[in-house]
């Protein structure tokens, strides 16, 4: 009997220990837990983390597939017609532009949350940008609009790569919520702001880490890395034109650029090709590192990505 006791105090700590800070409530039995659903990974870490055990989410884009060519199974389809709301991201994700109309057919009672409200959206345009122009964007920049609630031509869709955006997405989502399950309203509310305090310490760790050296630029295959440039002082200089690897004429720019501003780390992500990046890696003398934007824990993600992007600009 001292034994099963020892066991299960061992479990009972281990427990509260995965808990952390997020308070869970009573929570639900998994049979009247509501469903929403999300596109994205970081997203589905925004839900729990508000949400804890209460809500039980379908994500649409799986880890390891593309939001530009993921489509959804007829199983994700079917468990639509059970969710109380869908988070969208709201930016003209790829995914969300092709499947969005569809998914409203499926369940027309569905709550549908655009988690970009109130972001500033980049505008990439379809004019070919000058060599020179600097992505780094600042409020009132002619290259930002206000979003007013609908989606945006020639947008970049990666708003959370910012953390700062990401608080604007984790409020919406956490309204959302509140909306559809108002009486944990309590929790969600105590559970939001502890995270936003998490957030807050990971956007000080990105500036103290970034804001210090010379050399502002580095280079990347898919340009995912905007609103994360924007906010932190960086020069994004991107290999990908349009969805299109580059020319041979492109990629000798390309080059003769990462020399000039004396960039060695190429970063690219698991969902795109690698061959462009390693062409160009082996041309400067550089290496090819991966980063991924679409990594659930978004926090400790933040983490890995600034220091590969801090010895990136110091290398």
């Amino acid at each position: 009997m001292r034994t099963i006791n020892i066991l299960t105090l061992i479990m009972l700590i281990a427990t509260l220990s995965a808990a952390g800070c997020i308070d869970n409530g009573e929570g639900a039995s998994g049979e009247d837990r509501m469903i929403v659903a999300v596109s994205i990974l970081p997203q589905q870490e925004f839900v729990e983390k508000i949400a804890g055990n209460n809500i039980e989410t379908i994500l649409m884009i799986p880890p390891g597939a593309s939001p530009a060519t993921h489509e959804p199974s007829p199983g994700q389809l079917r468990e639509l017609t059970k969710a109380s709301a869908y988070f969208i991201v709201g930016s003209e994700l790829p995914f969300e532009e092709v499947w969005i109309g569809k998914i409203e057919g499926i369940n027309e009672d569905m709550l549908i949350v655009d988690c970009s409200k109130g972001i500033n959206i980049i505008d990439t345009g379809t004019e070919e940008h000058d060599e020179e122009e600097d992505t780094h964007l600042e409020d009132g920049d002619e290259n930002f609009q206000k979003d007013e609630g609908h989606t945006h031509e020639g947008s970049d869709p990666h708003i959370w790569t910012s953390p700062l955006n990401a608080k604007m997405m984790v409020e919406n989502t956490y309204l959302g919520l509140i909306e559809i399950d108002p009486e944990n309203k309590d929790i969600y509310l105590k559970n939001k702001e502890n995270y936003f305090k998490e957030l807050d310490e990971a956007d000080a760790m990105i500036r103290e880490k970034l804001m210090g050296g010379e050399e502002r630029s580095f280079m990347t295959y898919h340009p995912s890395w905007g609103y994360f440039a924007a906010e932190y002082g960086l020069d994004m200089i991107t290999i990908e034109n349009e969805g299109k690897e580059p020319s041979p004429q492109d990629m000798q720019r390309i080059i003769d650029k990462a020399k000039e501003k004396n960039i060695k780390t190429i970063f690219v992500q698991a969902q795109f090709s690698k061959q462009s990046a390693e062409t160009i890696a082996s041309a400067i003398d550089g290496k090819v590192v991966v980063v991924d934007p679409l990594a659930k824990d978004y926090v400790g993600n933040l983490e890995i990505i600034s220091e590969a992007f801090s010895e990136g600009l110091t290398t």
